[in-house]
């Protein structure tokens, strides 16, 4: 194995120098067929690079175009909401006139119905003064009294009947105002949706576009690699017969002393495998046989273990290095909540809402009940330089993901390719890959691509050594949802508004964890910039609880009570039980449904 790794050694060595000694190879006639087929493949690699020049030029051309049409869209569906808006306010206006004159027409309704009853009232009464034995002392008044207000009765009759008929018509003229409103309105509408719809088709064909552009650009630079390959045995010839003669370029002498250097560790290494070759025909052939018996055994034993080991569920979650924000749910113990079926039965929409919300781009996993098939969904999410956020998502299957691989590469609207081995499906809407036994990458090509090459180390990933997945792990696995960011002010960007200002503020990492029941339980871990800072803001939580633990803009607190305050240097944990209605509310803004629904429980 030494020399196996010291001939490779002396293999590069003199690969280099033959890449640095090309012009003074050309004062070798015997050099020239080498030269000759070098020059031949650097001509390949500049029309490699001119190429991929080209397609750069494009993808930002095309970058321009999307950004172009995202203004565009935004402008042209902005002016048309202020097109439409003189058209609401008619509706409005037309929709408040005609509920008004039903009003008035079921009270004019009303009134004609009492002066009916009043008649027949009066009728009842007259009636029951004649048939009246032994009669009254005063029916004759009585009955002239009733004989009066029933001589009344059918002018204010006639007069109610003239004032419902007015009524009526105004009605009638209120609602065909009303339909006209309502038919600009919708007019307006399917307008906008009209050109919404053209403005997401040009963007879909720019990513279309796009993800030709880099899967074009992704070969020429697999192809200018391979040509550079092609190139190492030139060097390696060139440099050999350098090395060989002597010859070193004035400005790379250390090159020929490693070459000699790693000649002379071959021949001593190849002189010692000789010795021990000699050495080996004189050995004991029963021990040989022990020997090889011993050998055979071990490898048995590791192609035992070694399969049983690679089947052991992974310990990490592979996320780029620049994850700022963790955010992880557990579809199925969420569904299963109290609250979720609650929420379910009254208001299904607003669920629906919530649950899609809280997973992002992984409700868009094709083949998956999310509800019933999904043990996790992990999201990671930074803010770009531009303000942008950008966000990863991993899905992980409870059972076995061969089906849903399966269903996905039999579904004729995925395109298919490969990153280093790797299957990457991908269509318009979704972008997905397994990179883990039971795990799936899930988002935009570029997002997918990207996890892709982090998991083959190609791209950094997030160690499990930095400060944040440590405290997002540390946080209780059987939690419903987990929250840590090593930038806290970030996350009223990121999700609704959650904490308060203040504890953003003064939080250096920030975690979250909560387990959605009746009570919900939660855990908040603060990690602060010394330990006077952390045993500051226990004392105030301690003292107004109900201030630092306030849902923003809301009347509602997190804590039910006071919370449970644990202290270790800088670090503070907090443990309380979340009332039903701040965890409904809790749960609408981390999922970012505004306006944020009442509580239901």
């Amino acid at each position: 194995m030494t020399l196996r790794r010291e001939k490779s050694l002396l293999q590069k060595a003199e690969i280099t120098l033959g890449r640095e000694g090309m012009e003074e190879a050309a004062n070798f006639p015997e050099m020239r067929a080498e030269i000759v087929a070098l020059r031949k493949l650097e001509q390949e690699q500049r029309e490699f690079a001119l190429r991929t020049a080209k397609i750069e030029e494009a993808l930002k051309q095309i970058d321009a175009q999307r950004q172009e049409n995202s203004r565009s869209q935004r402008e042209a569906v902005s002016r048309l909401e202020e097109e439409k808006r003189p058209f609401v306010e008619a509706r409005d206006s037309a929709k408040a006139t005609a509920e008004r004159c039903g009003k008035e027409l079921a009270a004019a309704d009303r009134a004609l119905q009492e002066n009916e009853a009043a008649d027949e009232k009066l009728l009842k009464e007259l009636s029951d003064l004649q048939a009246a034995e032994p009669p009254p002392e005063d029916r004759d008044a009585r009955m002239q009294k009733i004989a009066t207000e029933r001589a009344n009765l059918p002018n204010e009759k006639a007069r109610l009947s003239e004032e419902r008929a007015a009524r009526a018509e105004s009605c009638k003229a209120a609602r065909e105002k009303l339909a006209a409103a309502d038919s600009e309105l919708a007019q307006a509408e399917r307008h906008i949706a009209k050109v919404r719809a053209e403005y997401e088709a040009r963007d879909r064909a720019l990513n279309e576009s796009s993800r030709a552009q880099q899967e074009e650009a992704r070969e020429v630079r697999q192809q200018h690699q391979t040509v550079e390959k092609k190139k190492n045995p030139a060097y390696l010839n060139i440099g050999r017969h350098l090395a060989s003669a002597g010859v070193v370029p004035p400005s790379a002498q250390q090159l020929l002393v490693e070459v000699q250097r790693r000649r002379e560790t071959v021949n001593r290494l190849v002189a010692h495998t000789r010795e021990l070759g000699e050495f080996s025909s004189r050995i004991d052939k029963q021990e040989l046989r022990r020997f090889y018996f011993v050998l055979v055994s071990l490898l048995v034993l590791a192609a035992i273990v070694v399969p049983v080991a690679l089947q052991s569920p992974a310990k990490r979650d592979w996320l780029p290095q620049d994850s700022a924000t963790l955010f992880s749910v557990d579809p199925v113990a969420l569904n299963k909540s109290a609250i979720a079926q609650h929420w379910q039965k009254s208001q299904p929409d607003a669920w629906r809402k919530v649950f899609t919300g809280l997973l992002g781009p992984a409700v868009h996993t094709p083949s998956l009940d999310l509800a019933r098939d999904v043990s996790r969904v992990t999201r990671a999410l930074v803010i770009e330089n531009s303000g942008q956020p950008r966000e990863y998502v991993l899905v992980e299957t409870s059972g076995e993901i061969a089906p849903v691989l399966r269903a996905i590469t039999q579904d004729e609207s995925f395109d298919k390719s490969t990153v280093s081995g790797l299957v990457v499906w991908h269509r318009p809407d979704v972008t997905v890959a397994r990179i883990g036994p039971n795990t799936l990458a899930i988002g935009s090509l570029g997002e997918v691509d990207h996890l892709v090459q982090v998991r083959l180390g190609t791209e950094p990933d997030l160690k499990v050594d930095d400060p944040l997945p440590q405290e997002f792990q540390a946080l209780e696995s059987e939690s419903t949802l987990r929250l840590a960011s090593r930038v806290p002010s970030d996350l009223p960007r990121l999700f609704g508004p959650v904490f308060s200002a203040e504890m953003l503020d003064a939080a250096q990492l920030l975690g979250f964890a909560i387990v959605v029941d009746q009570p919900s339980k939660a855990h908040l871990f603060v990690r602060l910039a010394d330990a006077a800072a952390a045993k500051k803001l226990a004392a105030a939580v301690k003292a107004d609880f109900a201030h630092w633990l306030a849902l923003p803009g809301s009347d509602f607190i997190l804590a039910a009570d006071a919370p449970k305050i644990d202290q270790s240097g800088a670090d503070l944990d907090l443990h309380f039980n979340v009332a039903d209605g701040a965890a409904q509310l809790l749960l609408a803004r981390l999922a970012r449904v505004q306006p944020s629904p009442a509580p239901l429980l």
